[in-house]
This record gives C-alpha cells, structure tokens and sequence, in this order.
C-alpha cells in the first residue's frame, strides 16, 4: 500500500463514532461489513448481482441522478458482464472512498478532521468560482447531518459514495450546477460560468443545449398553445368552447396540422432570444458588479440583471412574437408564410404593427419572473434544509415539480397581462374595430367579459406547463450529454 492509501486508512480510523484506538484488522471487518449492507440493499432481487436497472433504482432513491449508474458499472464491471459481483462493488467503494478521502483531506486546509464554510468558499475561489458565504453555507447544510455547520469525514464520504467523481473540480462543477444555479428552469436569471468553462466553449454549448430543449417542448404542446392563443384573442366570441371542441374546430378548419401553425416562428426565436438574453445579462452583471470584479451577485441582483436581459432580449425579438400571434390565429391561405405575414402587415399596418402589445408584454415579465424564481427558490430550499440527510441533489421529479408551481404561480400573476398582449398582437384580424390601448383592452375585458375574461385559455395554458417543463428536461439532459456539458 502507498503512502496516501496508508494515511487514508489512518485517517478513516477517525470516522463516525470509531475509536481512534481501533486496530487495522477491526477497521477492515467494518468496511467489509458496511461494503455488504450497502451490496444487499442495492442487490434487489437477492441474485447475488448488481445490475444498472438495481443501481437506478437506488440512486433515484437518494435523489441522484440516475445517469451515474451506468458509469458506476463501467467503472467497477472487471468481467465485463453487466453485473456487479460483491468483490466488484467492493473493490469499487474502496478505490472510491480513497480518492474522496483525498478530496476532503485537500478541502480540509487546518487538518481538524472537518471542512467549514471557508474551505467551501476558498476551494471555489481557487477553482474560479465567486461565492458568497450564504451560498456556500448553503451547500454545506446540504452535506451536514449533524447540524454543526461543519463536515466531517462520514458525512463527507457518505454524501458522495454514489457520486463517481475524480477529483474537486468534478464536484465543485456538482455544487456549482445543482445548488447556486437553476440550469434551464428559469429563462430569467441566465447560469454563471467560470472563465475556464467559457473558454472551453462550455457556454455556447449550454445555450445550444437549452435551444433543443425549448424547441422540442414547444413543438409537443404547440396544440395547447394555439387553443390558448385562440381563446385569448377571440375573447367573448369563444365562450362555451372547451378544450375537446377547439381543437376539433381547429382541425375541422385546417386539418391535423394546423394544429402547428405558428409553431415554426415560436421555435426559431429560441435560439436567437436566448443567445441576446445571455449576452446582454453579461453586460448588466459586469455593470452591477462596478469595481468589485470579483464578487458574486446575490440572487436580488441577479434577478434584476436577468430581468433586465429578458427585457432587452425581448424588445429585440418582439417582432418575431407578433408574427407568431399572426400566424397561430391564421386561416387557410390567409398567409404563403412568414415572409408573406411579415410583408403584409408592413404593407398594411406599418412598422409600429410589429410592437403592438409591447408595454403589457414587457410588464408581464417582472411579476412572472419574480413568483417564479422566489417560489422555486423557496420550494427547493425548504427541502434541502428539512430532507437533504444523503444527498444535495432533490431527485428529479421534485424539481419538476417545484417548476411546475413556481411556473403556475407565476402564470397567475402575469396572465392578465399575457392576454392583453395577445389581443393587441392579433387586433389587425378584426377589420373595422379600433385599435385600443392597453388601459382600453382591460376596460373592454371587464365590461364585455367580467375578471374571468381576463383568465380566458388558462385552461390549455396550465395543462401544458408540466408536459412542457417534462419534456424540456428530458431533453435538456440528453442534450447536455450529447455536447459534453453533463457533470
């Protein structure tokens, strides 16, 4: 055995309740016996094997992601078979174990057996990443068990036993992604990338990532989305249509695939709305950020660069939303296309066409980002304060789930306002009606329709936000994988 596995040994005597006092060979026993409870939890089907559907099923009970499965094999399988014997799993903890123990030795900077809040925060300074205290207080909550506000060894190895990382730049990555930062939840407040991560064109790459996942998502609920369109901007003249006979209606007047329309247009912004937004809440972070180049934005400034980025990206893109609105409420033949939508507005309305419904457009943005992220936020640090006992990672299906009510709550608010943007986009189909005003749409809606105009086609709007957040994250993670992006 080398030096670092003799003082990984040493060390490990330390661990949990053991005294110090305990021999080699007792140390041994204890592993092998917390190796083989581990193997027979895991060993489902009481085989005597491991397989990667077993390992799943276990990682997603911790929360983790279910993806380190099929590394976990890769790594330890030495027949190449598909299955973890107990010598494998073993021999796989053990190597794994020594590396995280020299993981936390180089976290543990005054070699007291315990890593603080500081070494969290100087091991990410030395790495490129800017915290602040909360923030990585934060990710040691979520390893800390025994609520000392400090790790020990145990909890340590524990929290990341199922975690196959290599080395601390690998899980300073982990931290960065599943903790400070929401990746492809919140169109508001845009990731924070490391100069090392940018210069490895990891940003673009996340951009791309996050385009595929939106245009994918967009086109598998662009049905719910045109009935929503379509109820909101025929407005009392839609009542008694429900979900089943709009779409009926739809398809009777243009067949299944005009289910579609407007779906093009509404995915080929994507790329160009995400890439301004990025670029500009760049620009506004160095701003707010001033002369202290190195500090981090706490999560108000945050929200104001990112809501100020959703601004700018969508003043630059809005055209594009009118032209969505136009060709979504569009009949048969009405349009050749987008050139020929965007030709005849200009010919007959003019340029200003293309930014009506601007002002309740912009307005809508700060309520709905603001519900949004503060219930998320609140959502997911609620659990990682009462349940975050083996992992950081809140599993799967509760993010989705804290991103489906921050998202409804958020819809909620802004609603109202989303209506009367749509309204005013579509009001050139309405020939011979005036063109009112924002303050003039609202007073129609309650006079013509009641409050409850003002919610008109929430029905399909709310029944596409899980399906949509679902199929964004899926593909989100695919795509990650797919460009080197994964963790």
């Amino acid at each position: 055995m080398g030096e670092d596995g003799e003082r990984f040994c040493a060390r490990t005597r330390h661990e949990g309740h053991e005294e110090d006092s305990v021999s080699g060979a007792s140390l041994d026993r204890d592993h092998e016996r917390r190796h083989a409870e581990l193997f027979r939890q895991l060993d489902l089907n009481k085989d005597g094997n491991v397989d990667v559907s077993e390992l799943k099923t276990a990682l997603a009970a911790r929360g983790l992601h279910q993806g380190e499965a099929e590394e976990i094999v890769l790594e330890s399988d030495i027949n190449q078979d598909g299955l973890l014997d107990f010598q494998e799993f073993s021999r796989y903890l053990q190597a794994h174990e020594k590396r995280l123990w020299l993981m936390f030795h180089s976290l543990d900077r005054n070699n007291d057996g315990r890593i603080d809040v500081s070494e969290i925060q100087h091991l990410l300074h030395q790495l490129g990443v800017e915290v602040t205290m909360e923030q990585a207080s934060r990710i040691l909550q979520s390893m800390d068990r025994d609520g000392t506000m400090t790790i020990n060894w145990t909890e340590w190895r524990d929290h990341f036993l199922f975690n196959p990382f290599h080395n601390m730049e690998e899980i300073v990555h982990y931290w960065k992604h599943s903790h400070m930062f929401d990746i492809g939840e919140h169109l508001t407040v845009p990731d924070e990338f490391s100069e090392k991560e940018r210069r490895a064109g990891l940003v673009w790459r996340q951009l791309v990532a996050g385009a595929m996942a939106g245009a994918v998502s967009r086109t598998g609920t662009a049905p719910l989305d045109r009935l929503k369109v379509f109820l909101q901007a025929h407005g009392s003249t839609a009542r008694g249509i429900n979900l089943l006979s709009g779409l009926k209606g739809m398809v009777k007047e243009g067949g299944v695939f005009s289910l579609w329309r407007g779906n093009g247009i509404n995915v080929l912004k994507i790329a160009p709305e995400s890439a301004i937004k990025f670029m500009a809440y760049e620009q506004i972070k160095w701003l707010i950020r001033g002369s202290k180049d190195g500090r981090s934005l706490r999560v108000q400034e945050r929200f104001i660069a990112g809501s100020l980025a959703g601004v700018i990206s969508q003043t630059i893109i809005y055209p594009m939303e009118v032209l969505k609105t136009r060709l979504t409420l569009r009949k048969t033949g009405q349009y050749s296309g987008m050139a020929d939508c965007a030709r005849q507005i200009l010919k007959t309305e003019g340029i200003r066409a293309f930014y009506r419904g601007y002002l309740p457009n912009t307005l809508g943005i700060i309520p709905y980002a603001g519900i949004d992220l503060a219930v998320y936020e609140t959502l997911k640090n609620a659990w990682l304060q009462k349940y975050s006992v083996d992992s950081a990672d809140p599993g799967v299906l509760f993010l989705l789930g804290c991103g489906t009510v921050s998202s409804t709550c958020g819809q909620l608010a802004s609603y109202p306002l989303a209506l009367i943007r749509t309204r005013m986009q579509a009001q050139a189909i309405t020939e011979g009606k005036p063109k009112l005003t924002m303050a003039g749409q609202f007073k129609h809606i309650i006079s013509h329709e009641g409050v409850p105009g003002l919610y008109r086609g929430i029905t399909p709007n709310f029944l596409k936000v899980i399906p949509a957040v679902s199929i964004s994250y899926v593909v989100y993670e695919h795509m990650k994988k797919v460009l080197g992006v994964g963790y």
